[in-house]
């Protein structure tokens, strides 16, 4: 059985491997004060082109958001997202225990824009209610789609226009900035947005995810919120050597590129088979729409989600390609689907 679940089946890129295994035996500082997190923090500053940013490494995306999110807002304040949001979805209330609700918003491409921010402050009016305070999006989302950098720039303007605060998940930042049609360039989020990170667990490393503080307000403190909720690790170069890794060439990118292109290759024989998608995807995830009946055929070789009942006869599902996909899988999986649909119009 081979895995199109995640992109976080696999473990380490074997560099990083390498890395972590040399360095071993060394004795390093702790709480990310080691040489290696210095390091990894000031290649990510240059990478992204600013020194005035505050980086801060932590262990995953679910801890990221809701560390980040709840030293962001004060306690009357609010979140926004789209109702595929991660955060809404797929992280147990964790932003929501910390006191702070989410207000979701109904959208068809899994991105938010101005005119859904602007519903939600319109129906949010006085102190009566949660005060919506900070947007929260993703790139790539949830469902695969990407933003574009005009969309990204209409978003920020308006947030700033409106005092609130715009903070990306970047859990898979890696797909979408080499995604097919993408505009936006690493250095851009600083200027578009008040903090972002960028995944390393969907893009090769171990886990890890660098979380970037753009905005001057926001930076204080933070690393007292990282040690109250956990995340301010002892062994913290253990996240810094990953970071080196990654970022000392073009390594982080070259592995999304393999992730998008598998993904490639399994979006144009899906399509020339002749069925269709929920949606536009140019990331590493796709949710053709294919037959019960074969979904049924190919489980029995492949994992992956079904994503959502079309109608009685079809089916969504979800497959997701990673850094370290075999082209051979995916030539398998494509062979397979072939080979099924011929059995089932005999």
């Amino acid at each position: 059985m081979y895995s199109f679940r995640n992109d976080y089946s696999e473990g380490a890129h074997p560099r990083i491997l390498n890395a972590l295994v040399e360095s071993n035996f060394e004795q390093a500082e702790g709480y990310g004060e080691d040489v290696y997190t210095q390091k990894a923090v000031e290649l990510l500053k240059q990478r992204i082109g600013r020194n005035d940013i505050d980086i801060h490494l932590l262990s995953g995306g679910t801890q990221t958001n809701l560390i980040a999110i709840s030293a962001f807002l004060r306690p009357h304040e609010a979140a926004i997202a789209a109702n595929t949001g991660h955060i809404l979805t797929h992280e147990t209330g964790a932003v929501e225990a910390t006191g702070h609700k989410i207000i979701s918003i109904e959208v068809d491409d899994g991105k938010l824009n101005y005119l859904h921010i602007r519903a939600a402050l319109d129906s949010h009016p006085d102190e009566h209610m949660v005060k919506p305070k900070l947007v929260y999006i993703s790139n790539s989302t949830e469902i695969g789609s990407i933003y574009k950098k005009d969309e990204l720039e209409q978003l920020s303007r308006f947030c700033k226009e409106n005092k609130l605060l715009l903070f990306m998940d970047g859990a898979r930042l890696g797909s979408a900035l080499c995604s097919e049609g993408n505009d936006l360039e690493l250095s851009d989020l600083v200027a578009l947005v008040d903090a972002f990170y960028i995944g390393g667990t969907k893009n090769g490393a171990l886990l890890g995810e660098a979380l970037v503080i753009c905005s001057d307000p926001l930076k204080e403190d933070f690393r007292f919120h990282m040690k109250q909720k956990g995340a301010l690790l002892a062994k913290g170069r253990l996240l810094g050597i990953q970071f080196i890794e990654l970022f000392s060439d073009n390594l982080y990118f070259d592995l999304a590129k393999h992730a998008n292109r598998m993904a490639g290759l399994l979006k144009d024989e899906i399509s020339k088979a002749g069925f269709g998608f929920l949606v536009y995807s140019p990331s590493n995830q796709l949710f053709p729409i294919l037959p019960n009946r074969l979904i049924t055929e190919l489980q029995k070789n492949y994992l992956f989600h079904v994503w959502l009942k079309v109608d009685a006869d079809n089916s969504a599902i979800r497959l997701v390609t990673s850094w370290a996909t075999k082209e051979d899988a995916v030539l398998a999986f494509i062979e397979d689907m072939q080979n099924a649909l011929s059995h089932l119009s005999d």
